[in-house]
């Protein structure tokens, strides 16, 4: 197998570290638009046999599937930001690969009912395409991160294994990670993390489908493991409530992450000054993004590692009744400690917790333990090899079981 990165930031850096470590691939090359950045990250792995960089633009289809057919890639992962995915995604249909991604296209609020009824959804664009894909011969795996990925997976594997019948599948999302010297520091893309958390969050529900809600809605406590504690979650616009009911039967999806009241008010006060748009605005004759000066000013998560601690947790709680018939609610999770991710990797816990999925994905399919056509989320493929290669690679799932 030949990967393609596009992206070398914290994720796309991450993910090659990790795939260091394994056997499956004959080469990656990584590519960014500023080609300095992936020549670091291959001058740092020092295996160049194994690793290279290239220069890419990755608002163009045209460059993409140049490179494609250049280093003869079999897959690629989109490491990129999402307003990226049209063109990385038409992209691999044009040119023949595999394609990988950890956030799906962007949705647009309903124009005239944002917070009752959805608009264009997360991941339409792509979806509206499956029959092209499958007609092709050829695979698209959409949100193959940590939420959405290996949370998807956790729900497949409930839904299989654990449960006659499912309830409710609920994503919850915490952590106690601080990082010093900073007032306000995201462990995440700011980019993406506006985008997700100020969107109308959406809720699937058997009998009505998707619909809408105010950001921030439902807020609830919940008891994180491993020393993380309680942490209060709210609703968020999320991949995996656009993914998991295509596939698994249950009443209600719902995706909520534990922000804290300081995080939500400065999203809040970011949507207020209207700095979270994407619309360029003329600053002084010159043509730039509130939301881009935004993530400019802002530590990159990249660098944060040294100055973070503690731990990260994502994982997917399930309620219905277990395969004896009995009430159960399960909590299925996934943690990574940042000292450990940083000692052993180099890569802070948040995003190498999302990168270890699609390097996962990526062996499983050069395997052909997973395989496919179309346009498919992650609860579209057993859960066990999954799982599997998770504790092999040294972190594997956890399990909960919660009082009914």
């Amino acid at each position: 197998m030949r990967i393609l990165v596009v992206g070398t930031g914290g994720v796309g850096s991450a993910f090659a570290a990790i795939a260091q470590r394994r056997s499956f691939f004959d080469r990656i090359t990584l590519a960014d638009l500023d080609v300095s950045r992936p020549q670091s990250v291959v001058d740092r792995l020092g295996e160049p046999d194994r690793f290279a960089a290239a220069p890419i633009d990755a608002s163009s289809q045209e460059s993409i599937v140049a490179l494609i057919r250049e280093v003869e890639a079999d897959a690629v992962l989109n490491a990129t930001d999402p307003r990226f995915n049209p063109q990385i995604f038409d992209a691999c249909l044009e040119a023949g690969a595999t394609y990988l991604d950890m956030a799906a296209t962007l949705s647009q609020p309903h124009p005239e009912r944002p917070y009752s009824e959805t608009g264009v959804k997360l991941g339409d664009y792509q979806f509206a395409k499956h029959e092209s894909w499958e007609q092709a011969g050829r695979l698209a795996l959409v949100g193959i991160g940590i939420e959405p990925g290996a949370a998807d997976v956790f729900a497949r594997h409930a839904a299989d294994e654990l449960f006659s019948e499912i309830d409710e599948i609920g994503i919850r999302d915490g952590a106690n990670l601080v990082v010093e010297g900073y007032d306000f520091a995201p462990t995440f893309s700011i980019w993406t993390t506006i985008e997700e958390c100020l969107n109308p969050p959406v809720i699937w529900e058997k009998g009505r489908g998707w619909f809408t809600t105010e950001p921030f809605s439902e807020p609830e406590v919940f008891d994180f493991p491993e020393g993380i504690g309680p942490v209060e979650c709210v609703n968020v616009e999320h991949e995996e409530v656009l993914l998991v009911p295509r596939v698994i039967d249950c009443n209600r999806v719902t995706f909520k992450y534990g922000l804290g009241d300081e995080f939500i008010g400065v999203l809040k006060t970011l949507h207020k000054l209207g700095l979270d748009s994407t619309e360029k605005l003329n600053v002084r004759g010159v043509e730039v993004a509130p939301r881009d000066v935004v993530a400019a000013a802002l530590p990159d998560p990249m660098a944060l590692g040294d100055r973070m601690a503690g731990k990260t947790c994502a994982g997917t709680l399930v309620t219905g009744l277990g395969k004896d018939g009995e009430p159960r609610k399960t909590y299925l999770y996934h943690v990574v400690d940042n000292e450990w991710s940083m000692r052993e990797y180099g890569s802070q816990a948040v995003v190498w917790q999302t990168a270890i999925n699609p390097v996962v994905a990526l062996e499983l399919l050069a395997e052909g333990a997973w395989t496919g056509t179309g346009v498919v989320g992650p609860e579209s493929f057993p859960a066990q090899p999954f799982l599997a290669k998770l504790a092999e690679y040294g972190s594997p799932h956890g399990m909960l079981e919660l009082t009914p």
